[in-house]
């Protein structure tokens, strides 16, 4: 079977902005409430729809920091921000880590969780079942752990927690999925191993991979640490009344930040940060029509107090 491995670079950009549609807008932009002069980091710039729409209410590009760990979103970013935008290459943790070190704070923090449109669209980049394409799912593709290093390498135990724990797999699907997925290595492409869990799967609306490939693509980009680890430093990079939105995209995702926000609002007078919404946002029908990968999103928002 061959693949095409490689694509004109200007093709795949304007692929990538023609598909592009940043998920809860209107809501991100009420809740965030941007105004002129403010400052502001988007912790998952992807191709700048969240970013394009709040820096042109603030125009204060001097003051705006994107940071992204996929180089096509990287250059898609330099290409359509002023040069004095400061665009960074990096996973989240370590660029909130560096800006912390430097002192920066900001009055708005944006994080958008989860693999993007444009990736999931990209065939070439192994994160969908919908195209054949060699296992790959990594978000920085300077990293060497993929996802044919997880499906043929990783053991049939290991498989299973993670299909379990990441997927939410019940225990007992989990287990005889992994089993299977060793029982037919080696497996090389996202169709080879879609069809094999569909073919010891019953019918489902939701298509029967859908939670194992998720699974893989959280521990491949290491989702939920980088989230875990980057948590705590929102509060030190906002500045005082400055507002943080998080949007999230699965419930393991979405538990972290709720117990985060609801630990740092809980402490009294020297809580950090207060809650700005209890429940999450959630996208409107007229929005599902337009973008259905919306259904899963949820919005939480929080200002700092102190």
């Amino acid at each position: 079977m061959k693949f095409l491995v490689e694509r004109s670079q200007t093709l795949y950009n304007i692929d990538m902005e023609k598909q592009h549609i940043p998920v809860l807008l209107s809501e991100v932009l009420a809740g965030l409430h941007p105004e002129s002069g403010e400052s502001y980091l988007d912790l998952t710039a992807g191709f700048g729809g969240h970013a394009s729409e709040i820096l042109d209410v603030t125009q204060n590009y001097k003051a705006a920091c994107l940071v992204d760990r996929d180089e096509f979103a990287i250059n898609h970013l330099k290409r359509e921000f002023p040069p004095e935008t400061t665009i960074m290459h990096q996973d989240f943790y370590s660029a909130m880590l560096q800006l912390f070190e430097c002192g920066k704070t900001f009055d708005i923090i944006l994080a958008d969780f989860g693999v993007s449109s444009p990736q999931l669209d990209n065939g070439e980049r192994g994160f969908s079942f919908k195209h054949d394409a060699l296992l790959d799912m990594r978000m920085d593709q300077s990293q060497k752990l993929t996802a044919d290093d997880i499906v043929n390498k990783y053991s049939e135990r290991e498989l299973a927690r993670i299909f379990a724990f990441y997927g939410e797999e019940p225990v007992k699907r989990a287990k005889m999925l992994a089993r299977e997925i060793v029982h037919h290595r080696p497996i090389r492409t996202t169709r080879e191993l879609a069809d094999l869990i569909k073919s010891k799967s019953r019918y489902s609306k939701l298509h029967p991979a859908t939670k194992v490939f998720q699974a893989i693509r959280i521990v491949v980009n290491d989702e939920l640490g980088q989230i875990e680890k980057s948590l705590p430093l929102i509060p030190k990079l906002l500045n005082k009344n400055g507002r943080v939105g998080i949007i999230t995209f699965h419930s393991l995702e979405d538990r972290l930040v709720k117990d985060f926000f609801k630990e740092e609002s809980n402490l009294g007078e020297e809580s950090p940060l207060e809650i700005i919404n209890k429940k999450p946002i959630t996208a409107e029908q007229v929005e599902l029509v337009i973008n259905p990968r919306a259904r899963s999103a949820k919005l939480r928002l929080a200002t700092k107090r102190i």
